[in-house]
Protein backbone atom coordinates (compact mmCIF):
# COMPACT_ATOMS: atom_id res chain seq x y z
CA UNK A 1 0.00 0.00 0.00
CA UNK A 2 1.19 3.52 -0.64
CA UNK A 3 1.57 6.16 2.08
CA UNK A 4 -1.82 7.71 1.32
CA UNK A 5 -3.65 4.42 1.71
CA UNK A 6 -1.70 3.54 4.84
CA UNK A 7 -2.65 6.88 6.39
CA UNK A 8 -6.32 6.27 5.53
CA UNK A 9 -6.19 2.88 7.23
CA UNK A 10 -4.44 4.31 10.29
CA UNK A 11 -7.17 6.95 10.53
CA UNK A 12 -9.84 4.27 10.19
CA UNK A 13 -8.22 2.22 12.96
CA UNK A 14 -8.16 5.30 15.20
CA UNK A 15 -11.87 5.91 14.53
CA UNK A 16 -12.66 2.27 15.25
CA UNK A 17 -10.97 2.65 18.64
CA UNK A 18 -12.99 5.80 19.35
CA UNK A 19 -16.18 3.92 18.47
CA UNK A 20 -15.26 1.07 20.81
CA UNK A 21 -14.89 3.42 23.76
CA UNK A 22 -18.02 5.36 22.78
CA UNK A 23 -20.08 2.19 22.63
CA UNK A 24 -18.87 0.51 25.81
CA UNK A 25 -19.10 3.74 27.81
CA UNK A 26 -22.72 4.37 26.83
CA UNK A 27 -23.57 0.70 27.35
CA UNK A 28 -21.93 0.71 30.77
CA UNK A 29 -20.83 -2.81 29.80
CA UNK A 30 -18.92 -4.68 27.13
CA UNK A 31 -15.43 -5.82 26.23
CA UNK A 32 -13.08 -2.96 25.31
CA UNK A 33 -9.71 -4.70 25.81
CA UNK A 34 -9.94 -7.37 23.14
CA UNK A 35 -11.85 -5.01 20.87
CA UNK A 36 -9.06 -2.42 20.91
CA UNK A 37 -6.39 -5.04 20.18
CA UNK A 38 -8.23 -6.03 16.98
CA UNK A 39 -8.85 -2.54 15.59
CA UNK A 40 -5.91 -2.47 13.17
CA UNK A 41 -6.68 -5.75 11.43
CA UNK A 42 -10.38 -4.82 11.19
CA UNK A 43 -9.41 -1.50 9.61
CA UNK A 44 -7.36 -3.38 7.04
CA UNK A 45 -10.06 -5.99 6.40
CA UNK A 46 -12.89 -3.50 5.87
CA UNK A 47 -10.76 -0.68 4.46
CA UNK A 48 -8.77 -2.68 1.90
CA UNK A 49 -8.82 -6.47 2.01
CA UNK A 50 -12.38 -7.73 1.71
CA UNK A 51 -14.76 -7.60 -1.22
CA UNK A 52 -17.77 -6.11 0.57
CA UNK A 53 -20.18 -3.28 -0.23
CA UNK A 54 -21.71 -1.18 2.54
CA UNK A 55 -24.49 -0.14 0.14
CA UNK A 56 -25.29 -3.79 -0.59
CA UNK A 57 -24.43 -5.78 2.56
CA UNK A 58 -26.05 -8.97 1.24
CA UNK A 59 -24.19 -8.93 -2.08
CA UNK A 60 -24.17 -12.58 -3.11
CA UNK A 61 -20.49 -12.94 -3.98
CA UNK A 62 -19.15 -10.84 -1.09
CA UNK A 63 -16.32 -12.07 1.08
CA UNK A 64 -17.47 -13.20 4.52
CA UNK A 65 -16.19 -12.25 7.96
CA UNK A 66 -17.06 -14.19 11.11
CA UNK A 67 -16.12 -12.72 14.48
CA UNK A 68 -15.60 -15.97 16.35
CA UNK A 69 -14.60 -14.04 19.49
CA UNK A 70 -18.07 -12.51 19.48
CA UNK A 71 -17.58 -10.52 22.69
CA UNK A 72 -15.37 -8.16 20.65
CA UNK A 73 -18.56 -6.95 18.93
CA UNK A 74 -17.78 -3.28 19.77
CA UNK A 75 -14.81 -3.50 17.40
CA UNK A 76 -16.80 -5.10 14.57
CA UNK A 77 -19.68 -2.65 14.99
CA UNK A 78 -17.28 0.28 14.93
CA UNK A 79 -15.52 -1.02 11.82
CA UNK A 80 -18.87 -1.45 10.07
CA UNK A 81 -20.08 1.99 11.16
CA UNK A 82 -16.97 3.82 10.00
CA UNK A 83 -17.04 2.07 6.61
CA UNK A 84 -20.65 3.07 5.94
CA UNK A 85 -22.80 0.08 6.90
CA UNK A 86 -24.79 2.11 9.45
CA UNK A 87 -24.50 5.49 11.25
CA UNK A 88 -21.63 5.80 13.72
CA UNK A 89 -23.99 7.66 16.05
CA UNK A 90 -25.78 4.34 16.62
CA UNK A 91 -22.71 2.97 18.41
CA UNK A 92 -23.96 4.85 21.48
CA UNK A 93 -26.93 2.47 21.64
CA UNK A 94 -24.72 -0.60 22.21
CA UNK A 95 -26.46 -3.16 24.47
CA UNK A 96 -29.44 -0.86 25.09
CA UNK A 97 -32.90 -2.39 25.22
CA UNK A 98 -34.39 -2.17 21.73
CA UNK A 99 -31.06 -1.49 20.00
CA UNK A 100 -30.04 -3.60 17.02
CA UNK A 101 -26.46 -3.47 18.36
CA UNK A 102 -26.45 -6.04 21.14
CA UNK A 103 -23.54 -7.47 23.13
CA UNK A 104 -22.74 -10.11 20.53
CA UNK A 105 -23.13 -9.87 16.74
CA UNK A 106 -26.57 -10.69 15.33
CA UNK A 107 -26.74 -11.42 11.60
CA UNK A 108 -30.50 -10.80 11.64
CA UNK A 109 -30.30 -7.20 12.85
CA UNK A 110 -26.88 -5.73 12.00
CA UNK A 111 -26.03 -4.80 8.39
CA UNK A 112 -22.72 -6.38 7.41
CA UNK A 113 -22.72 -9.13 10.05
CA UNK A 114 -22.50 -12.54 8.35
CA UNK A 115 -22.83 -14.79 11.41
CA UNK A 116 -24.33 -14.54 14.88
CA UNK A 117 -21.58 -15.43 17.35
CA UNK A 118 -20.86 -15.44 21.04
CA UNK A 119 -20.40 -19.05 22.13
CA UNK A 120 -16.64 -19.29 21.93
CA UNK A 121 -15.26 -21.78 19.42
CA UNK A 122 -18.33 -21.91 17.21
CA UNK A 123 -17.55 -19.05 14.85
CA UNK A 124 -14.64 -20.78 13.15
CA UNK A 125 -16.87 -23.80 12.49
CA UNK A 126 -19.40 -21.55 10.76
CA UNK A 127 -16.60 -19.95 8.75
CA UNK A 128 -15.42 -23.39 7.62
CA UNK A 129 -18.95 -24.14 6.44
CA UNK A 130 -19.06 -20.90 4.47
CA UNK A 131 -15.68 -21.62 2.88
CA UNK A 132 -16.73 -25.17 2.01
CA UNK A 133 -20.01 -23.87 0.56
CA UNK A 134 -18.17 -21.36 -1.62
CA UNK A 135 -15.93 -24.15 -2.90
CA UNK A 136 -18.92 -26.39 -3.61
CA UNK A 137 -20.64 -23.61 -5.58
CA UNK A 138 -17.38 -22.69 -7.34
CA UNK A 139 -17.62 -19.11 -6.07
CA UNK A 140 -14.62 -16.78 -5.76
CA UNK A 141 -15.38 -15.96 -2.13
CA UNK A 142 -12.87 -15.65 0.68
CA UNK A 143 -13.90 -16.28 4.28
CA UNK A 144 -12.15 -14.62 7.20
CA UNK A 145 -12.66 -15.43 10.86
CA UNK A 146 -11.10 -13.93 13.99
CA UNK A 147 -10.52 -15.85 17.20
CA UNK A 148 -9.01 -14.92 20.54
CA UNK A 149 -6.07 -16.73 22.11
CA UNK A 150 -8.26 -17.61 25.09
CA UNK A 151 -10.92 -18.91 22.73
CA UNK A 152 -8.62 -21.44 21.12
CA UNK A 153 -8.61 -23.39 24.38
CA UNK A 154 -11.95 -24.71 23.06
CA UNK A 155 -11.61 -28.15 21.47
CA UNK A 156 -14.14 -27.33 18.75
CA UNK A 157 -11.62 -24.85 17.28
CA UNK A 158 -9.18 -27.63 16.49
CA UNK A 159 -11.89 -29.88 15.08
CA UNK A 160 -12.77 -27.03 12.72
CA UNK A 161 -9.14 -26.60 11.69
CA UNK A 162 -8.91 -30.33 10.99
CA UNK A 163 -12.03 -29.99 8.82
CA UNK A 164 -10.51 -27.02 6.93
CA UNK A 165 -7.35 -28.97 6.21
CA UNK A 166 -9.18 -32.14 5.16
CA UNK A 167 -11.26 -30.22 2.61
CA UNK A 168 -8.33 -28.00 1.59
CA UNK A 169 -10.15 -24.73 2.27
CA UNK A 170 -7.52 -22.43 0.80
CA UNK A 171 -10.18 -19.70 0.68
CA UNK A 172 -10.25 -19.63 4.51
CA UNK A 173 -8.16 -17.22 6.58
CA UNK A 174 -8.14 -17.80 10.34
CA UNK A 175 -6.91 -14.79 12.31
CA UNK A 176 -5.93 -15.44 15.93
CA UNK A 177 -5.64 -12.35 18.13
CA UNK A 178 -2.88 -13.24 20.59
CA UNK A 179 -3.07 -10.45 23.14
CA UNK A 180 -2.04 -12.77 25.96
CA UNK A 181 -4.96 -12.12 28.30
CA UNK A 182 -8.38 -13.63 28.90
CA UNK A 183 -11.09 -13.00 31.46
CA UNK A 184 -9.37 -14.93 34.28
CA UNK A 185 -5.82 -13.76 33.69
CA UNK A 186 -2.86 -14.47 31.45
CA UNK A 187 -3.55 -17.17 28.86
CA UNK A 188 -0.27 -18.87 29.72
CA UNK A 189 -1.47 -19.31 33.30
CA UNK A 190 -5.07 -20.32 32.55
CA UNK A 191 -4.45 -22.79 29.70
CA UNK A 192 -1.52 -22.14 27.41
CA UNK A 193 -2.09 -22.96 23.75
CA UNK A 194 1.47 -22.23 22.72
CA UNK A 195 3.11 -22.86 20.35
CA UNK A 196 0.06 -21.73 18.38
CA UNK A 197 1.84 -21.53 15.04
CA UNK A 198 3.24 -25.06 15.34
CA UNK A 199 -0.18 -26.39 16.33
CA UNK A 200 -1.84 -24.68 13.35
CA UNK A 201 0.79 -26.04 11.01
CA UNK A 202 0.35 -29.54 12.44
CA UNK A 203 -3.35 -29.27 11.59
CA UNK A 204 -2.46 -28.58 7.96
CA UNK A 205 -2.47 -24.78 7.86
CA UNK A 206 0.06 -22.45 6.34
CA UNK A 207 0.87 -19.98 9.08
CA UNK A 208 2.52 -16.60 9.68
CA UNK A 209 3.25 -14.80 12.96
CA UNK A 210 3.02 -11.01 12.87
CA UNK A 211 2.65 -7.86 14.93
CA UNK A 212 -1.10 -7.46 14.66
CA UNK A 213 -0.97 -3.75 15.47
CA UNK A 214 1.32 -3.05 12.51
CA UNK A 215 -0.45 -2.40 9.19
CA UNK A 216 2.59 -3.23 7.06
CA UNK A 217 2.90 -6.67 8.65
CA UNK A 218 -0.85 -7.17 8.37
CA UNK A 219 -0.68 -6.44 4.65
CA UNK A 220 2.22 -8.85 4.12
CA UNK A 221 0.26 -11.58 5.92
CA UNK A 222 -2.80 -11.16 3.69
CA UNK A 223 -0.62 -11.14 0.58
CA UNK A 224 0.74 -14.53 1.69
CA UNK A 225 -2.82 -15.74 2.24
CA UNK A 226 -3.66 -14.83 -1.37
CA UNK A 227 -0.73 -16.93 -2.58
CA UNK A 228 -1.35 -19.91 -0.30
CA UNK A 229 -2.67 -23.26 -1.51
CA UNK A 230 -3.71 -24.29 2.00
CA UNK A 231 -6.03 -22.99 4.71
CA UNK A 232 -4.20 -20.00 6.18
CA UNK A 233 -3.65 -18.82 9.74
CA UNK A 234 -2.45 -15.39 10.83
CA UNK A 235 -1.14 -15.49 14.39
CA UNK A 236 -1.09 -11.83 15.35
CA UNK A 237 0.60 -10.68 18.53
CA UNK A 238 -1.25 -7.64 19.82
CA UNK A 239 -1.59 -5.40 22.86
CA UNK A 240 -4.87 -5.84 24.71
CA UNK A 241 -6.42 -2.40 25.20
CA UNK A 242 -4.18 -0.93 22.47
CA UNK A 243 -4.44 2.85 22.20
CA UNK A 244 -5.75 3.63 25.67
CA UNK A 245 -2.85 3.97 28.10
CA UNK A 246 -4.48 2.64 31.25
CA UNK A 247 -6.13 -0.29 29.42
CA UNK A 248 -3.02 -1.63 27.70
CA UNK A 249 -1.99 -5.08 28.93
CA UNK A 250 -4.42 -4.80 31.85
CA UNK A 251 -6.53 -7.93 32.33
CA UNK A 252 -9.18 -6.00 34.25
CA UNK A 253 -10.27 -4.33 31.01
CA UNK A 254 -11.33 -7.58 29.40
CA UNK A 255 -14.99 -7.11 30.22
CA UNK A 256 -15.87 -3.81 31.84
CA UNK A 257 -16.77 -0.33 30.65
CA UNK A 258 -14.98 2.93 31.49
CA UNK A 259 -16.63 5.31 33.94
CA UNK A 260 -17.01 8.98 33.03
CA UNK A 261 -13.53 10.00 34.15
CA UNK A 262 -11.94 7.03 32.40
CA UNK A 263 -14.03 7.67 29.28
CA UNK A 264 -12.82 11.26 29.07
CA UNK A 265 -9.18 10.20 29.43
CA UNK A 266 -9.56 7.52 26.76
CA UNK A 267 -11.35 9.81 24.32
CA UNK A 268 -8.76 12.54 24.81
CA UNK A 269 -5.92 10.12 24.07
CA UNK A 270 -7.65 8.62 21.03
CA UNK A 271 -8.76 11.98 19.63
CA UNK A 272 -5.20 13.29 20.01
CA UNK A 273 -3.94 10.29 18.02
CA UNK A 274 -6.58 10.85 15.36
CA UNK A 275 -5.70 14.54 15.07
CA UNK A 276 -2.02 13.65 14.78
CA UNK A 277 -2.74 11.25 11.93
CA UNK A 278 -5.05 13.67 10.11
CA UNK A 279 -2.48 16.47 10.31
CA UNK A 280 0.49 14.34 9.22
Amino acid sequence: MDNKQKKELQILAAKIRLGIIEGTYHAKAGHPGGSLSAADVLAYLYGKEMNVDSKNPKMENRDRFVLSKGHAAPALYSALAYTGFFPAEDLKTLRHIGSYLQGHPNMNTVPGVDMSTGSLGQGISAACGMAKGAKYLDKDIRVYTMLGDGEIEEGQVWEAMMFASHYNLDNLCVIIDVNGLQIDGACEDVMSAEPIDKKAESFGFECVVIDGNNLDEIETAFEKFHESKKPFAIIMKTVKGKGVSYMENAVGWHGKAPNTEEYEIAMAELNAKLAELEEA
